[in-house]
């Protein structure tokens, strides 16, 4: 008998489907930032310093002293980068997907129960593994990417205290102060992996969940949910990846905007823990919570929103 569309997908590897997941991937990245960023900048101010006691007074704050634009410093970085980074989730995702049901094909040869294709044969667990090694590969290029960022999100306002021009200068002077391109770009990136592993296991396992009890409880195939419920599903989903891994992120915004060498704070991940226990307690570890749940709806009700809908119309 002649192979169906899915068990060619399951044997060949998918690499035409990989081609589609990173294109829809980098669509949902470009969506993602425009949506989330004015909600990173709040974020990242509130994590990084004391001066502001919420995020409303964070927001009125930068409206009025450094005006509306404000909201997208340092956009251009995670607008070149964060498509990027959110193709390689999604690639990676489903290759890791892709290789664990070819697991299952071949693990169903010797027992009586069959894989089928097209269908949820994928234990939750196995989605979570499938999403933290999405994660860690993302990592790569998330790190230096946010650690350049969230310099150019926090550098004062005033143009003769400015410490970088743009990106490009902030790469440069990140790598000369650091010691080295790795060790300047790459400040905070285990903690980025930790989080990473964490944030895109829950995300995916998330939405699969929801995706899969919709079209279970409904009796109907994944690509007949309506976009409304995709959008839902990947809002709570993005609702969970944060509630899940925030105090590594507060960790990691720490060390991105530490100083160098005299004026260094944190030696290494673990003194960076342990000074903002001693510091601020649990609490520590949970500023800039509200703004970064108000921002997680939308960018991931966006991000799988987009993915889901260019998938259906390249498919």
């Amino acid at each position: 008998m002649a192979e169906s569309a899915a068990d060619v997908e399951v044997h060949s590897g998918g690499a035409l489907q990989t081609a589609k997941d990173l294109f829809s991937g980098a669509a949902g990245g470009v969506a993602q930032v425009l949506i989330g960023q004015p909600f990173d900048i709040v974020k990242v101010r509130l994590q990084t310093s004391t001066a502001y006691p919420s995020a409303a007074s964070t927001a009125a704050s930068i409206w009025k002293n450094e005006g509306p634009l404000a909201f997208y410093k340092g956009t251009l970085t995670p607008l070149l980068g964060i498509g990027a980074c959110v193709s390689i989730q999604f690639g990676a995702f489903h290759s890791a997907r892709r290789f664990l049901e070819q697991r299952r094909v071949e693990s169903a040869s010797h027992t009586t129960s069959p894989f089928i294709p097209g269908v949820h044969n994928l234990g939750y667990g196995e989605y979570y593994a499938a999403g933290a090694f999405a994660g860690v590969a993302n990592s790569v290029i998330s790190g230096p990417i946010e650690h350049v960022r969230i310099r150019l999100q926090t550098q004062p306002h005033s143009a003769s205290a400015r410490l970088y021009s743009g990106p490009l200068d902030c790469v440069r002077k990140l790598s000369r102060q650091g010691g080295g391109v790795l060790p300047g770009l790459y400040r905070g990136e285990a903690v980025t992996v930790l989080r990473e592993a964490q944030a895109y296991g829950v995300w995916f396992l998330a939405f699969e969940w929801l995706m899969n009890a919709d079209a279970a409880r409904n009796k109907i195939a994944r690509k007949e949910i309506p976009p409304y419920k995709v959008a839902l599903y990947g809002g709570l989903a993005g609702e969970a990846l944060w509630l899940s891994s925030y105090p590594f992120d507060v960790v990691k915004s720490k060390m991105q905007t530490d100083g160098f060498g005299s004026q260094q704070r944190y030696k290494t991940m673990r003194d960076c823990f342990a000074q903002t226990w001693r510091a601020e307690g649990a609490r520590g570890f949970w500023k800039g919570i509200g703004p970064t749940l108000l921002r997680a709806m939308p960018v991931s009700a966006g991000t799988f929103a987009v993915v889901e809908m260019t998938m259906r119309a390249i498919n």
